[in-house]
């Protein structure tokens, strides 16, 4: 399994998580477009409720695994900027953890525009890569990984700017909301790893250990409705 898909699966599998997805997917219609899919579970889920859930991701290898976890779902290699789908032809849009990957993330809700049918709900899901938050002896250097993890990002702050893209790009009725996602076990190493390695990854798992691991990320969600 992929460094990628254990953080993916690590934070999926969190009851917090787990809420968030549910209320990522109310009101996206018949016909749903999971940009950047990962693993596919949106896109299982959506598929087990009767749901035509496409998956599109740039890596090849979660396309593959995502069609063997999930086969109810349709699942492309593409970029989110150039999806394989026509003109107002989805009713839905979803893109959870990935517009931080996008050196323009504004050409991905342009391109969410484009595939939206009149009165499409567009969602934009992801972490502001400057606000973990993570119990540790050495605040100080914490602070450093913290930081220097999201400036290897293209967008690592493109969560802040979720509700002006979707402003700029012509959707309406557009809503932000904040949720925590908590860890306290060993669950979130994991994710800590992608932050920091050796005596600092060290404590943290010793703190998980001995039950004093502490990491809470806020996640924000904003939705926005395609004006016909």
């Amino acid at each position: 399994m992929s460094t990628l898909l254990a953080v993916l699966d690590a934070l999926d599998d969190l009851p917090q998580a787990r809420d968030l997805r549910e209320r990522t997917y109310r009101a996206l219609g018949d016909t749903v477009v999971d940009v950047g899919c990962g693993g596919g579970r949106a896109v299982g889920e959506l598929a087990a409720r009767g749901v035509r859930a496409i998956g599109v991701d740039l890596d090849p290898a979660m396309i593959e695994i995502s069609a063997e976890r999930w086969p109810a779902g349709e699942f492309h290699v593409a970029d989110a900027t150039a999806l394989p789908l026509d003109d107002g032809s989805v009713t839905g849009y979803r893109a959870d953890k990935v517009l931080h990957t996008l050196d323009e993330p504004g050409r991905a809700v342009a391109e969410a525009r484009r595939v939206l049918a009149g009165n499409g709900r567009a969602v934009l899901v992801g972490h502001d890569w400057d606000t973990f938050v993570i119990d540790s002896g050495d605040p100080e250097l914490t602070r450093a990984l913290v930081h220097a993890r999201a400036d290897s990002m293209p967008s690592p702050r493109v969560a802040r700017r979720y509700r002006n893209l979707l402003l700029d790009n012509g959707f309406t009725d557009v809503t932000v909301e904040v949720h925590t996602i908590v860890w306290t076990g060993a669950a979130g190493l994991p994710v800590l790893a992608t932050l920091g390695a050796g005596t600092w990854l060290d404590d943290q798992a010793a703190r998980a250990r001995d039950d004093r691991l502490f990491v809470a990320v806020p996640v924000f969600l904003a939705a926005g409705t395609r004006a016909r």
